[in-house]
């Protein structure tokens, strides 16, 4: 088989799994009439992961280990072999750059924030570094859509599968089930493997990918960093070192604020748990399909149009986690523009750091159509906005220490109107914020400060007179 017949090579170029043509061939397989039809191209596209021959001799080989040897449980060392094919073969980048940039970008945000350095080093990574760091985080928020998906395939299968074939499905059950998975496994794999080939550092998409020991104090990939400023018209050593601020103030953020990464990730696995395939929707929108036309299916899926909508739960988490994405990344922002006032082209690089935030890449994006969750902060300037606000009030050390506790930090509607938060922490106005007039009286009450009786005419006094002589007689 040549290039030329195979399918476009990333999944860049795919919205995700054809679910239909996976079922086709899954159906094809049960009934033995596989044979000489189960072009690996096309098998790649359905399944909406790369052509790359490395790509589908993982695929293969993944595949019949699934078949000869079943299990419920998904095989994630497929997503990490083949995240690692996919980031193989990179051409280095000179690690100076950032090796030079890191000392001066930590002294720069000694002056722009209360949270000071990091006790890990930051580093530089590779592409092949940045997957294996990174991998099991990646497997930790799409498992709970990969049950899914492998549920999604059995339960459109065991509706439409001729009555004669159901003892067989029955028996392929776990089959099945490991083949799903395995799929959904390589594909996640190939999304991993093409996003290390875009990410510039750890903290790149906004939460933190890597932790442990010795590898929470920042990571920038130089290949990463030449390929962004490969579109702009500033000098490689300036770019480096405005990501490299950015990043270690990202670091100094997690580390600190020790519970923002479980409430990060929490939010966005009780996201995902809430995340299913409908597919009732499938059966529905496959009748109006034209078969001469197979790119609509992958308009169906980019669509999010098999996603049903979020429920009650679902939607309370996606709040939160936009919310606490917004947060970050507007921290992060503003931190980072007053750390580089002083360095030439920070304004032109920065817009493009934001620009590049708030769409995504290729591969940001295939990972949303993958496991339905994109990870972008839609209010990032909004939440900008509001910590310039608040630095502007209060000073550096108000705006920081709102990350003392998950119970005081930034709401929704605060996001939405920054004089909420203002008026809440009494930053709002020239004076003191307004005293409760219970706390007037109560105020009073300890002072003995009580209301005179009628008869008193000393006023603020509380003395009594010495006659009973009327208030009217003239005085001697």
């Amino acid at each position: 088989m040549s290039n030329d017949d195979m399918q476009p090579d990333g999944p860049n170029d795919s919205s995700g799994p054809n679910f239909e043509e996976l079922q086709r061939m899954l159906q094809n397989m049960l009934s033995g009439q596989q044979d000489g039809e189960l072009d690996p191209s096309v098998l790649a596209n359905a399944a909406g992961i790369s052509a790359d021959p490395a790509v589908l001799n993982a695929l293969f080989s993944t595949l019949r280990g699934a078949m000869s040897n079943p299990s419920d449980k998904i095989d994630w060392s497929v997503a990490r072999r083949t995240a690692l094919d996919a980031a193989g073969g990179e051409t280095s980048a000179d690690p100076g750059p950032a090796n030079r940039a890191f000392p001066l970008a930590s002294l720069w945000l000694d002056e722009a924030t209360e949270l000071g350095p990091v006790s890990d080093s930051p580093r530089t990574v590779n592409r092949i570094e940045w997957v294996q760091r990174s991998i099991d985080t990646w497997i930790s928020l799409a498992e709970p859509v990969a049950e899914s998906v492998s549920q999604a395939l059995m339960n459109s299968m065991s509706t439409q599968l001729p009555e004669e074939m159901a003892a067989a499905l029955q028996q392929a059950t776990p089959m099945l089930r490991s083949v799903g998975g395995a799929l959904f496994a390589v594909q996640l794999g190939s999304i991993v493997g093409q996003l290390s080939g875009e990410v510039v550092s750890a903290g790149d998409v906004g939460i933190p990918l890597f932790e442990g020991p010795g590898f929470e104090g920042g990571a920038l990939l130089p290949s990463g960093i030449q390929k962004f400023a490969e579109g702009l018209d500033q000098d490689l050593e300036a770019v480096t070192l405005y990501l490299a601020v950015r990043e270690l103030a990202h670091a100094r953020l997690f580390r600190h604020t020790k519970w923002l990464r479980l409430h990060l990730l929490t939010a966005i696995t009780d996201y995902a748990r809430g995340i299913h395939i409908d597919t009732d929707r499938i059966e529905e929108l496959s009748r109006d399909l034209d078969p001469s036309q197979p790119e609509q299916i992958q308009e169906i899926l980019a669509s999010g149009a098999l996603i049903p909508p979020k429920t009650a739960s679902q939607e309370a988490a996606h709040e939160r986690l936009e919310t606490m994405l917004a947060l970050i990344e507007g921290w992060v922002d503003i931190v980072t523009e007053d750390a580089t006032s002083r360095l030439p082209g920070a304004g032109a690089i920065a817009e493009m750091v934001r620009r590049r935030r708030a769409t995504g890449g290729p591969g940001e994006r295939a990972f949303a159509a993958l496991a339905g969750l994109e990870l972008r902060p839609r209010r990032l300037r909004e939440a900008a906005a509001m910590w310039r606000a608040v630095a502007d009030r209060g000073g550096i050390a108000a705006r920081d220490g709102l990350w003392s506790h998950p119970d005081i930090m930034p709401t929704a509607e605060e996001l939405d109107a920054p004089d909420l938060l203002l008026s809440r922490i009494g930053l709002l106005g020239d004076g003191a914020p307004e005293a409760d007039p219970f706390d007037d009286e109560l105020r009073k009450l300890l002072s003995s400060e009580l209301p005179s009786n009628d008869g008193d005419t000393a006023a603020g006094h509380g003395e009594a007179p010495e006659d009973d002589s009327p208030e009217d007689t003239p005085k001697q």
